[in-house]
């Protein structure tokens, strides 16, 4: 089965040729299979090596995936949550592709506000409701009850 490039966003896909895929002995779901079948799946992408960026989606992508990225620029993604390999590579390229998607995506300022007069007074009764609750379980004076 010939495997397809990455799609990320209309206009945008990671080559085939440029994920490196390994597979490893998973420690997920399987009983006894997990000791002997290599399904754990290993995705491996070098963005600064991608063709499939432009320059402002590559440097937007080291700033924002910096985190996770290795000294090399290769981002790497993982899956053992299925049985199956087929599974797992499956999960790792959906995945793969998320990370990248969410990370090409323009934030969206906060425009901040004001808290609205009616969400203040409702504060500020609930504290005194509080106050009060507080007060009460104090010690009772003569005169008071």
């Amino acid at each position: 089965m010939a495997r397809q490039d990455l799609r990320i966003a209309p206009g945008i896909a990671i080559p085939e040729d440029e994920i490196l895929e390994t597979a490893s002995r998973s420690r997920g779901p399987g009983g006894q299979n997990v000791n002997k079948t290599e399904t754990r799946v290993t995705l491996r992408w070098c963005l600064l090596d991608s063709r499939a960026l432009q320059g402002p989606q590559r440097a937007r992508l080291l700033r924002v995936l910096a985190p996770r990225l290795t000294r090399e620029g290769e981002l790497i993604v993982r899956s053992d949550r299925f049985r199956s390999r087929a599974r797992n590579r499956d999960a790792a390229r959906e995945r793969l592709a998320a990370l990248v998607s969410d990370a090409l995506a323009p934030r969206v300022p906060r425009i901040p506000t004001r808290p609205s007069r009616a969400s203040a007074e409702r504060r500020l009764a609930a504290k005194r409701g509080r106050a009060e609750q507080k007060r009460r379980r104090g010690p009772v004076r003569e005169g008071e009850s």
